[in-house]
């Protein structure tokens, strides 16, 4: 077991999945706002950067794992026009945000969503071309098997595409982060949330996750290939690709 699967939410009673799924249906109303204010806007650019990665394939059905609100899920369609992209999360609410911001953008006819356990996927073998997670690989309970699923349901050749954010390892950034994730983070979640626990297990599933090298060790592990990995904004995300 992973030490990122034995940091919970709220407490040590329950699996996490049933508690990462009870967090995100009660901060779904302002998660996005957070996003944009925690990072300052940067984590667009993150995901200009994971997206430009799949181009030069030209994935057409696309696989969007903890697809949260779905931003991740727009801007993949808008950039790379797949036939079809689906988003799946645990969370309801989430996918209900999501669906919304769809509609708003007239991709309904692309973008779907479901309600799936990463670590349990419904879909069969080697159905698609491309898969991704932006920000979500730390809530996985169950990393391992998250990972073999997605390789499952993967076509041969398909690619992985894999945001996290991550810990900076280099003065001063370390310094300043480790002040930030301490205190700026969970006031500010707290105070737009409203949610005390959510933004507390956020640093702490941040600092728990596995990253850089251990991180690429464990995608290899679930028997992908060409895994690299490169950090972003001074180790604050870093952004994983692979191939099966």
């Amino acid at each position: 077991m992973y030490r990122q699967e034995q940091v919970m939410p709220y407490d040590h009673k329950r699996h996490k999945s049933e508690q990462v799924e009870e967090m995100f249906d009660h901060i779904a109303h302002s998660y996005d706002q957070l996003n944009v204010t925690l990072s300052l806007g940067i984590d667009r650019l993150w995901r200009r950067k994971a997206i430009k990665t799949l181009e030069p394939y030209h994935p057409q059905h696309i696989m969007d794992v903890a697809t949260g609100t779905g931003d991740f899920a727009i801007l993949a369609c808008k950039k790379l026009r797949p036939t079809n992209l689906i988003g799946v999360d645990i969370s309801e609410g989430m996918m209900e945000v999501g669906g919304r911001k769809v509609a708003q953008e007239g991709l309904q006819e692309v973008i779907s969503f479901k309600c799936e356990d990463c670590t349990a996927l419904s879909f069969p073998d080697e159905q698609f071309d491309a898969v991704t997670v932006a920000f979500g690989i730390r809530n996985f309970d169950g990393l391992d098997k998250g990972l073999q699923e997605m390789q499952r349901v993967m076509k041969t050749g398909g690619r992985l595409v894999i945001l996290e954010l991550s810990t900076p390892t280099a003065f001063p950034m370390k310094q300043l982060y480790h002040f930030y994730s301490k205190t700026a983070m969970p006031l500010i979640g707290r105070l737009i949330s409203k949610d005390d626990s959510a933004y507390t297990y956020l640093p702490q599933s941040i600092a728990a996750c596995p990253q850089g090298e251990e991180m690429a060790a464990i995608i290899r592990l679930a028997g992908f290939r060409e895994v690299q990995f490169k950090a972003l904004t001074f180790g604050i995300c870093t952004l994983y690709t692979a191939t099966k």
